[in-house]
């Protein structure tokens, strides 16, 4: 699913009305959709108490819609004009026909009235500016945004349903107004806008829902778009296929490097996770002390222990065992828990030299990316079928760029980097980043702060790896990988809680994330 600036969704809403597909149909199909949802959010609308905040362009044009809707289905609507509308105002007309009450803030001195049906009301629908407006909010649109942020302070606040954006979100940046309401759903129309899907934005649009409304398939307008939402739709297809003659052999063989004396529960967690996600056989390479520790706890794992050094860490002598072995694996994933010293970073000279051997599909993460960034040139040295999976700390040291940087557009960040070092990036955190070399950048749908502990960015590189052993390409095992990462802390979410998971929890439930998975894409072929 494509990710939209306002620029390119109106040239999309343009191109449809080519094809013969007006404004009005899919302003009508867009308040309909967006009907729906307040339906289902409230289980039924008969009787219950809804006010339509109405701005003064097609974004208040799409609620006039929905408010008609709503009364059509028996709702008691309310549409309060916060802005001027069009003196022709055909949606308005045909609301008003509908028996749906329409109050102006001209009308309201000090928002009195607007204040009580903003506490009498069950849902409020934010239908005031969409994306063509990115300035700051000011006048009655602003106070009435304040108002409606007041109202939601107490215990029978009224829930909040975005209509496209919620009022003061920028569409392209993601940045938000002071006055701009907290939603707990938005409906984006179409196709979900930039903003929606970075922060601060994405805090401020609660859970996202994304609408058909018509356009036509095949817009050559959107064939240029470069950015991707990932879906179930596409991730489940993508998944390895499970024949029912396979053995192990045919899951492949997942070779994880990783672990020091102070890091063993890294290397559990990747080794489990590369398991858990499908791979045939997995090998742990960890130092002599880590593998006695981990070997206790990983009972299905094959181990591979190496030499270190006096402070539990691989020492540089660990990377000429592991080059003699790497014939026997379909997958690399280096770096969870090594620690950092000179000689982690003399090991990843070793083990990846300048014009050295052919490595297999490789991963690399966490400390491994911390001694690789000290070597020249280290992106040379990965060849082009490999990733990196940094969080931002990690970008921000592979790129020489301050951590600041790496946030203030985490998406251009993973897409220049991707270019320039020709591999897979990436960008962890919540809306996970992954950039392909070719400039194409698709985002996790998923934020989710069940996933906030130590050890979860383990379990995904170790899902990535697995997926590799079965055969996917960096680009898919990394979309595919941050898509389970995010599904299975989904489910945990929905079990326990968002405080208190921790990243095995997440482990155990990816069985349950690939199955569901398979399921949906079962269901649609």
């Amino acid at each position: 699913m494509k990710v939209v600036t306002s620029a390119q969704m109106a040239a999309l809403e343009a191109a449809s009305e080519c094809r013969g597909i007006t404004t009005d149909t899919l302003m009508e199909t867009a308040g309909r959709a967006v009907a729906e949802t307040v339906r289902g959010l409230l289980g039924g609308v008969a009787d219950a108490a809804v006010i339509v905040l109405v701005g003064p362009g097609n974004n208040g044009s799409d609620g006039l819609v929905t408010a008609r809707q709503l009364r059509r289905w028996g709702a008691r609507v309310t549409a309060y004009l916060v802005a001027a509308r069009p003196q022709v105002d055909p949606k308005m007309d045909l609301a008003r026909d509908y028996d749906v009450e329409t109050i102006s803030l001209a009308d309201d001195p000090g928002m009195v009235i607007l204040e009580r049906l903003l506490r009498r009301s069950r849902v409020v629908v934010d239908a005031v500016l969409g994306t063509g407006r990115s300035r700051p909010l000011s006048g009655g649109i602003k106070d009435a945004m304040l108002l409606l942020q007041a109202c939601r302070t107490g215990q029978n606040w009224p829930r909040v349903v975005a209509l496209d954006l919620p009022t003061g979100v920028n569409a392209d940046t993601g940045e938000v107004d002071p006055a701009c309401p907290q939603a707990d759903v938005t409906v984006a129309l179409g196709r979900p806008k930039v903003g929606l899907m970075t922060f601060p934005g994405a805090a401020a649009s609660g859970r996202l829902e994304v609408v058909d409304i018509g356009l036509p398939a095949g817009l050559g307008e959107e064939k240029d778009i470069a950015l991707e939402l990932l879906t179930a739709a596409w991730v489940g297809p993508q998944l390895p296929a499970r024949p029912l003659d396979g053995h192990k052999g045919t899951f492949g063989h997942a070779l994880v490097v990783a672990g020091s004396r102070n890091y063993v529960g890294a290397a559990c967690l990747a080794s489990l996770a590369a398991a858990r996600a499908g791979a045939g056989l997995v090998t742990l390479a960890a130092p002599e002390s880590t593998y006695k520790i981990a070997a206790g706890r990983l009972t299905e794992t094959i181990h591979l222990p190496l030499p270190e050094d006096d402070q539990g860490r691989i020492h540089p002598d660990g990377a000429s065992v592991i080059l003699e072995a790497l014939h026997q694996y379909d997958a690399l994933l280096v770096g969870c828990g090594l620690g950092v010293s000179d000689g982690t970073a003399e090991f990843m000279d070793r083990l990846l030299p300048s014009g050295g051997p052919v490595m297999p599909p490789t991963v690399m993460d966490a400390d491994g990316l911390n001694s690789l960034s000290r070597l020249p040139r280290w992106w040379s040295r990965l060849g082009g079928r490999a990733a990196v999976t940094p969080h931002p700390g990690e970008m921000a040291t592979l790129a020489g760029i301050p951590i600041s940087q790496v946030q203030q557009d985490r998406i251009e960040t993973a897409r220049r980097w991707a270019a320039q070092w020709n591999l897979q990036v990436a960008l962890k955190g919540a809306h996970t980043v992954i950039a392909q070399p070719g400039g194409i950048v698709k985002l996790s749908p998923f934020a989710n702060p069940a996933l906030a502990s130590g050890g979860t960015g383990d379990v995904l590189s170790g899902i990535i790896v697995g997926l590799m052993a079965q055969g996917l390409s960096p680009d898919h095992a990394c979309c595919c990988g941050a898509y389970l990462h995010g599904l299975a802390g989904e489910i945990v979410r929905e079990k326990m809680g968002e405080s208190g998971p921790v990243a095995s929890d997440c482990i155990m439930e990816l069985p349950v994330a690939i199955d569901r998975l398979r399921r949906g894409a079962a269901a649609t072929t």
